[in-house]
């Protein structure tokens, strides 16, 4: 699935528009479902980039650590 938008990656956009649930909403015009897709496709993208990282990183350049998808 492609993103729907470019992500706003910038600390200081973010620093500067406030709330980033509001610069969310605004940058999809206040359309909350198209703002939770792109957040929904954003994370999906993450989770494929975690899972190949994890497939080609070694247990001993970590130390034995290991990504998790869980949230702490």
């Amino acid at each position: 699935m492609q993103p729907l938008c470019e992500p706003v990656t910038d600390a200081a956009t973010l620093d500067a528009a406030g709330d980033p649930v509001d610069t969310a909403l605004a940058w999809h015009g206040g359309d909350a479902r198209a703002t939770i897709e792109t957040l929904l496709a954003d994370c999906a993208h993450l989770q494929r980039q975690l899972d190949l990282m994890r497939a080609a990183m070694g247990r001993g350049f970590t130390r034995g650590w290991e990504p998790s998808v869980r949230r702490d």
